[in-house]
């Protein structure tokens, strides 16, 4: 990356092409485009989109820069983007691209083998020239806090600020709930500081021991609030939610919003179970009850032929059963973790297999499964007679799917639509142990913390134990252990680490790289470096043992979710 200094600013260029007097400076950004129109980076009225504005800004600071530092340059500023509209030319392209380590420890990338025309003409990226904009970002004058200044005193003042380590006051808003800047009670007790804390602690109000607004779960009005000065969940009231305090028989938003206002500032930790509309909701289920997860990647870098950018990819999902006994087992599994063979189909027909077989109802957890049938069911439908069982496979997705809003194609309400597990608990579940979310990776430790049946059930080594429930990647394990306050343990904390049985220099190579398998992005993550990376086959065996282990995990706690409901409703 080419670096480039001028007074107080500073860059880094990703690419740059000088040619004489002329330059092109090219950012390169993994946001996907359509075409090389720039006008698709601006609004209808004309003005820049500001899902846009931040890439903009950045390469527009860059030219600055550039032009600054060599005023005798010519510089064009582009944008490379991955075109979402082409296609890729040939199987394996993503294979000629390996990440590999040097000698040094740093990531490169190997180019294997020779590049065909067909792959260096067809490209996937488009590099688009966005000089006319950069030149409208830099007449402007909607920049700094209060968007009242032109870019260069923009940049003064950020660049002032930082020559004289003087602190910018916070601006606190919702943005701040995606502020990365935590720190752990271990962190902060072995020196590290919290980015957050110290910008809210400006706040009156704030206490680090309390919630805040920001935690409401699925609340329009936090910006309102926060301008109020609320900052905390106990200073706020009901007419703040807009709830006017009258029980319903379901939760609805503003009432699910405002009891867990109601049970913080009542410190009352107690679920709240909708049992009566709950147990009508269960008796409409037909056993056997199946339970379903899946886990997929959208890779920049197409990895078959014909096939887009970020198109939907399916490589494993997990299937657990419950019988209309209580028996439990896990039933099914399918994890597609071969080079360079486009996995959907397969996916779809290992799928149809573990469901078609009786009219039991299914269930997901939000709204991924079904988004990523009715992508599979489009991709069906442009590949047509290639695919000799489409037809079949189409028909199967349209009996248990309804189509999404963006599905090319429609079909009549599914008999069999999937019952999303994730609407039942916002309908008729709380617990303050969930935190106002309701990620069923907050859920699961909730609802093993108030179900004295789950307790006593998965206390006992009795999954993957014969007798017990089948498991096919667990033996004799149990999934309740309490900490030394007593208090039973995320389950998922209690995968074991990934790579646990290699030697101690596997575990190091292969720990840098992705840590523990804990969250769907680094089971995405896992999938896509085992088709992008050079491996060796004990690292291969090792990710897909925690992937397949890890997917299992989300199935069962959908089956415990259930079984909780299923005594608490008694």
């Amino acid at each position: 990356e080419a670096a480039i200094h001028f007074e107080q600013l500073f860059v880094r260029v990703d690419v740059l092409v000088k040619r004489g007097d002329h330059v092109e400076l090219i950012e390169v950004k993994a946001k996907s485009c359509d075409g090389d129109d720039p006008g698709q980076f601006l609004t209808n009225a004309g003005s820049i989109s500001s899902s846009w504005k931040p890439y903009l800004e950045d390469v527009t600071f860059q030219k600055y820069v550039l032009e600054h530092a060599y005023p005798e340059l010519s510089v064009t500023a582009y944008l490379m983007l991955v075109d979402k509209g082409t296609t890729c030319p040939t199987d394996g392209l993503h294979q000629k691209f390996l990440l590999a380590t040097d000698e040094r420890g740093r990531t490169i990338v190997d180019v294997v083998g020779e590049l065909t025309d067909d792959e260096l003409q067809n490209s996937i990226l488009r590099k688009i020239d966005v000089d006319a904009v950069a030149g409208e970002i830099l007449a402007s004058g909607d920049h700094g806090l209060d968007a009242d200044l032109g870019f260069e005193d923009w940049l003064r003042f950020l660049s002032g600020h930082y020559a004289r380590d003087e602190k910018i006051p916070p601006r606190i808003g919702t943005q701040c709930g995606e502020c990365p800047f935590h720190a752990t009670t271990v962190e902060k007790d072995a020196g590290r500081r919290s980015g957050f804390e110290e910008c809210w602690s400006t706040l009156p109000g704030w206490s680090a021991d309390a919630p805040t607004v920001l935690d409401i779960w699925n609340l329009r009005r936090k910006d309102r609030l926060l301008d109020q000065g609320k900052v905390s969940i106990h200073q706020v009231e009901m007419a703040d939610i807009g709830h006017d305090g009258t029980p319903g028989e379901e939760l609805s938003r503003k009432a699910r919003q405002w009891l867990q206002v109601e049970k913080a500032q009542n410190g009352d930790p107690s679920m709240e179970l909708r049992r009566e509309p709950l147990r009508r909701e269960m008796e409409t289920w037909t056993f056997p009850l199946h339970f379903i997860d899946f886990e997929t990647a959208t890779p920049a870098i197409p990895l078959h032929r014909g096939r887009h950018p970020y198109g939907q990819l399916a490589f494993q999902f997990s299937h657990h059963v419950v019988h209309e006994d209580g028996r439990v087992e896990h039933a099914g599994q399918f994890l597609h973790d071969g080079l360079g063979i486009f996995p959907n189909y397969d996916f779809v027909r290992a799928l149809k297999a573990e469901l078609e077989h009786d009219e039991g109802t299914i269930f997901r957890y939000a709204a991924h499964e079904n988004t990523v049938l009715c992508a599979i069911h489009a991709q069906l439908a442009t590949d047509g007679d290639s695919v000799p069982d489409g037809a079949e496979l189409r028909a199967f997705i349209e009996s248990i799917c309804h189509p999404t809003g963006t599905s090319p194609a429609r079909w009549a309400p599914p008999v069999r639509d999937m019952v999303d597990l994730l609407q039942l608990v916002a309908r008729f579940y709380y617990d303050p142990a969930m935190g106002g979310s309701c990620s069923m990776k907050k859920v699961l430790p909730a609802v093993l913390g108030g179900s004295n049946y789950l307790q006593r059930k998965y206390a006992e080594p009795i999954y993957g134990a014969d007798p017990g429930i089948p498991s096919f990647n667990q033996r004799d394990l149990a999934w309740v252990v309490r900490d030394e306050d007593g208090r039973v343990k995320d389950p998922y904390e209690l995968l074991p680490p990934l790579f646990g049985d290699l030697d101690e220099r596997g575990r190091e190579l292969l720990m840098g790289r992705l840590g523990e398998l804990r969250e769907g992005g680094a089971a995405m993550t896992a999938y896509v470096r085992m088709q992008f990376e050079e491996m060796e086959d004990f690292e291969r065996d090792a990710l897909r043992v925690a992937l397949l282990k890890y997917c299992e995990l989300d199935t069962l706690a959908m089956v415990m979710l259930y079984e909780a409901w299923r005594e608490w409703v008694a």
